[in-house]
């Protein structure tokens, strides 16, 4: 069993991210699921689609979340499940986070949930 990864995002930028990824890793051990929202989808729809996609996901070892902004809908939604079923949530998904996050299909949740912290954080740098 692996841990499964659900990416949440505006508009497709989840989707476009995973793209990238894909191409430069060539392969992905880890199952993902990708869902995008936009400014008019329906709350209790995406609740649903959500709920969903985390049972498939979920093979016994948990559900990595990440989502791409803090405060935003993806993030306000996936926290209402935070309780109730075996997942993390990650917030500022970037590309650095995401290609760390495949790198370890063979890590727990709480290690992966840490790989895609430290991944997004290094991922940032300002150059002067």
């Amino acid at each position: 069993m692996s841990v499964g990864i659900l990416i949440i995002t505006h508009d497709g930028i989840g989707a476009s991210l995973f793209g990238t990824a894909r191409f430069m890793l060539k392969e992905c051990a880890l199952p993902v699921k990708i869902m995008s929202t936009s400014h008019d989808s329906d709350i209790d729809k995406l609740k649903d689609t959500v709920s969903i996609l985390i049972r498939e996901l979920d093979a016994g070892d948990g559900v990595l979340v990440l989502t791409d902004l803090i405060g935003a809908t993806p993030t306000n939604i996936i926290l209402e499940f935070k309780d109730e079923l075996n997942i993390s949530v990650v917030t500022g998904l970037n590309l650095s986070m995401l290609i760390r996050v495949l790198n370890y299909p063979d890590l727990n949740l709480q290690e992966i949930s840490e790989k895609a912290y430290s991944g997004g954080v290094d991922g940032i740098k300002k150059e002067t």
